[in-house]
């Protein structure tokens, strides 16, 4: 990309962050602080038997038309697995320092009740699709129903597919891009085409990724949880296997590592002017920047995988999606800032991004690790990539269930793919900033206002646990306070 188009992009779109990020740093914070004292602290409460409710998950669907709880964890999780555990704990690392883990586990555990909330509200006010039978959800739906504002669900629809279609499918791309790069030189081998006269530079790379995308966007949501399924456990669970050796060959310095982190995590650097940005600390601003990124509890995101599941109970798929931000933070992002931490080349400022993490790699387990990160974070980003357009294709569908509308979205997601494998990063991941930022603050103000709808659900749902109900089930019927308020033939 021109450079002189890459900064001018750059200067408007942090005009633009600076000022909603100041308040957005705060407004989330506050959310998940009144949404754990509302519920009860209830990602501690239910903890343990949000990972019974996953675990027992895996069966069949009672619905042909829905995809397993499971499937819907594994999907979502596929969207938060990604670049954001790799590159993105990085960068926070790398701009606010150590003490970005600390806040990047404050969003997490506050944004696993904000999680349960938007993917319960996902599930009761979900609709059944009339062409293909099939569940669809999320934000806009409960938006349009539950506040009855269809233009704000229309807004944050859009919001939605610029952020997952386009922006962050781009993030995944330029991350797999910088990657390979750094690995094998592969940005050095781009395609020469002749054009009307002139010579344009392909990079072959990114045609790769259009086509791979292809392969899987024009399949639906089905073929999708199954792509997602079947490998994002194992990627997971390889990467976790390197990040516990490198543990346990440094066991001995683990515990200043965490000093580390809680130390610097109260050192004041402001991250930015005006009335909020000089209270941030650049530690706090990063850590909850790509914290959210990494997790995406509370933006609106998650919920739309979290409808196209079959369960008894609404409050079922928000215990398994809550489950998914523990996992998302506190076990792979803390494994990436180990390995970074341990390495101490997070204060060489010349690595960026995804770079940072490989050469720490490289450091501990030899030349190698440069190559397995590439591949890993391929897995990684590839899922993303799967995971963020199952997201806009729901909403997509709320807009205009269109097959002529739906053909232009799959192009235009199939431009933004290759159009990150060739832009900068940090023009990438401040447009990623941006949209986020935007889609998060539509998400948080709609389930604060939802608030009565979750505090049924979750009083129906512990109530009868304590009756000794193993598998809750949710009858609207019970509720005739609310049953006008929720129009649904699934309840």
């Amino acid at each position: 990309m021109n450079d002189q188009l890459n900064e001018t992009l750059l200067g408007w779109i942090n005009a633009v962050n600076g000022p909603l990020w100041d308040f957005l740093v705060v407004f989330l914070v506050a959310v998940g602080i009144f949404y754990t004292i509302m519920t009860g602290a209830v990602q501690i409460r239910l903890f343990w038997h949000s990972m019974k409710v996953m675990k027992g998950s895996r069966g069949k669907v009672q619905d042909a038309h829905g995809i397993t709880p499971f499937q819907a964890f594994v999907t979502g999780l596929a969207s938060r697995v990604g670049v954001g555990n790799v590159a993105g704990v990085a960068i926070a690392i790398a701009i606010g320092g150590p003490g970005a883990v600390f806040w990047m586990w404050v969003t997490a555990f506050l944004g696993m009740s904000s999680a349960l909330v938007e993917s319960s509200l996902a599930q009761l006010f979900k609709v059944r699709d009339h062409k293909n039978q099939q569940f669809r959800g999320g934000p806009a739906y409960y938006i349009t129903q539950g506040l009855k504002q269809k233009w704000l669900g229309i807004v944050f629809a859009i919001a939605l597919i610029t952020t997952y279609g386009f922006v962050f499918n781009a993030v995944q791309a330029n991350a797999i891009t910088g990657a390979t790069s750094h690995a094998w030189g592969w940005d050095q081998a781009n395609i020469i085409l002749p054009l009307g006269g002139l010579d344009f530079e392909v990079s072959w790379i990114g045609l790769v990724l259009v086509l791979i995308t292809a392969t899987i966007i024009f399949g639906g949501i089905k073929r999708i949880a199954k792509v997602a399924e079947s490998f994002v456990p194992f990627m997971a669970v390889l990467y976790l296997a390197v990040a516990l050796y490198i543990a346990v060959i440094n066991y001995e310095v683990l515990p200043s590592i965490f000093q580390l982190i809680f130390s610097k995590a109260f050192e004041f650097e402001a991250a930015a002017g005006g009335f909020f940005g000089a209270m941030i600390s650049m530690a706090m601003m990063m850590g909850i920047k790509r914290g959210l990124f990494s997790n995406e509890a509370g933006m609106g995101s998650a919920p739309n995988a979290a409808a196209a599941s079959d369960v008894k109970h609404p409050v079922n798929q928000g215990l398994v999606q809550m489950l998914g931000v523990f996992v998302d933070t506190f076990v792979v992002c803390s494994c990436t800032a180990i390995i970074i931490l341990v390495s101490g080349l997070y204060e060489n400022a010349g690595f960026e991004g995804v770079t940072l993490t490989q050469m720490a790699l490289e450091s501990q387990i030899g030349a190698w690790g440069d190559d397995f990160l590439a591949l890993i974070l391929f897995l990684f980003a590839y899922s993303s990539i799967i995971g963020n357009y199952a997201y806009a294709e729901g909403n997509v569908q709320f807009i205009n269930n269109n097959r002529r509308v739906m053909l232009i979205f799959r192009i235009f997601v199939l431009i933004m793919v290759y159009f990150g494998s060739v832009a900068s990063v940090p023009l990438i991941w401040n447009m990623a900033d941006l949209f986020m930022g935007i889609m998060a603050s539509i998400n948080l103000i709609a389930i604060l206002l939802l608030m009565p709808f979750l505090l049924m659900l979750l009083k129906d749902y512990t109530g009868q646990l304590k009756r000794g109900v193993k598998e809750p089930e949710f009858k609207l019927d019970n509720h005739p306070k609310f049953k006008d308020k929720v129009k649904s033939d699934i309840w």
